[in-house]
């Protein structure tokens, strides 16, 4: 045999461990080099682990749902195997006879081989739902053999869990309650959705949340649009959407009041001269937010391009965490979905977002008569700790003066 260990890549020094999803391969499988053999999830995304080799699936050392880190081995691949030959020994065979099959690893010291299970054993083991190292070795040097998954398999309490796991799609992660015709489904957090619901409650605990709310003319930035937006598209290859005056008009604002781009850090205020806007992003495992990195320094068609990007890599689950570290400054849009208003929680350890929401055409009073405008209502919430009322309104304020009259983004005024 030849013999290629499937690792784990490389997290980054944020992320302490990783869940594994679902296999997509199983023991005497032929595998190509490349092939994707399983997802796993950190708290921020989701890393694809390919096949180094061509070859044979031989051992699955971690079953679906396990913890994993940085560089652990998680599975074995014979790139001299043949497909099934993993798998051929018969059901039937006794412990003994199943000890004497090839091991699913080089020849070495006899105890370097305990606990290191058959390549049948390593099968059943996934079956069960029975984790690494669970299973006591009774085969030669210590080795887990069939008989000892099967005996481990029987003796384990009825009633115990199944090993939480990372998404509903994984079979056993889900359990359903027969209540007639109220039935009921309990499905374990995402590593994403937790580390959500712990950074939204940080969030809630730590800062002193306030949010200030004003209301926006868009008819401007509409027409804007609708003059230029071929042009802009033959040019560019790319629609202009509202986003791009939002990014555009916040980073106006934070130029002004560099106070909302500032974040905390213990008794200090760090105010930061750069200008990384995250934009909230929803996808199929929750909500995340990728970062425009230099966003003052971006153009408009930059700007679309690049959120154009965020958004297709979400809901393939795409975002890499480079992707999603830091940001000065968050912006919200759940007028996406249909919002009319909302009070966004400040994504830590930044002090400040803003939330946009879905233009619709209301009845407003100019120069003392009612008439017809798209408007917008803006909110942005902030941490009082270190963001006075009066910063946090001018700066809203600037928004709204900036989309309503865009031409101040061209002279900065």
């Amino acid at each position: 045999m030849a013999i290629v260990e499937v690792k784990v890549p490389q997290l980054s020094e944020s992320v302490a461990e990783a869940t594994m999803m679902q296999w997509k391969k199983k023991v005497g499988d032929a595998v190509a080099e490349d092939e994707i053999l399983i997802d796993i999830e950190t708290d921020k995304v989701v890393l694809e682990v390919p096949a180094p080799s061509a070859g044979v699936l031989i051992e699955l050392v971690v079953a679906d749902g396990g913890m994993v880190g940085s560089d652990q081995v998680i599975a074995r691949i014979d790139t001299e195997g043949k497909a099934g030959a993993a798998v051929a020994a018969p059901a039937a065979a006794a412990p003994a006879a199943v000890a004497a099959a090839p091991v699913a690893a080089p020849a070495a010291a006899s105890n370097s081989m305990a606990g290191v299970a058959m390549p049948a054993a390593a099968k059943l083991m996934a079956d069960n739902n029975l984790a690494a190292g669970s299973v006591a070795g009774t085969g030669k040097d210590g080795r887990v053999t069939k008989g000892d998954v099967l005996g481990a398999a029987a003796a384990k309490p009825a009633a115990a869990p199944a090993p939480v796991a990372a998404l509903p799609k994984v079979a056993a992660s889900a359990k359903s309650a027969d209540l007639g015709e109220r039935p009921e489904q309990r499905v374990p957090m995402s590593r994403l959705r937790a580390r959500v619901a712990e950074r939204l409650l940080q969030s809630q605990s730590t800062n002193a949340i306030l949010t200030t709310f004003n209301e926006v003319n868009m008819a401007p930035v509409m027409d804007m649009r609708k003059k230029f937006q071929d042009a802009f598209s033959k040019e560019h290859g790319v629609k202009i959407g509202f986003m791009s005056f939002f990014v555009k008009a916040a980073v106006h604002a934070l130029k002004k009041f560099p106070i909302l781009n500032a974040s905390v850090d213990g008794n200090d205020i760090i105010y930061h001269g750069y200008f990384d806007v995250g934009i909230a992003v929803g996808s199929p495992r929750g909500l995340v937010v990728p970062i425009l990195r230099n966003a003052d320094q971006m153009t408009f068609a930059e700007i679309e391009k690049k959120i154009a990007e965020f958004g297709k890599k979400a809901a393939e689950g795409k975002l890499g965490i480079e992707e999603m570290t830091g940001g000065t400054f968050s912006i919200s849009n759940g007028g996406t979905f249909g919002s009319m208003m909302s009070t966004p929680i400040i994504n830590p350890p930044q002090s400040a977002i803003l939330g946009v929401h879905a233009t619709k055409d209301r009845a407003v009073v100019e120069n003392g008569q009612i008439v017809i405008r798209p408007m917008n209502y803006l909110a942005m919430s902030y941490d009082h700790r270190i963001i006075d009322g009066r910063d946090a309104v001018l700066g809203l304020v600037a928004m709204k003066d900036a989309l309503e009259d865009p031409a101040r983004l061209l002279f900065d005024i």
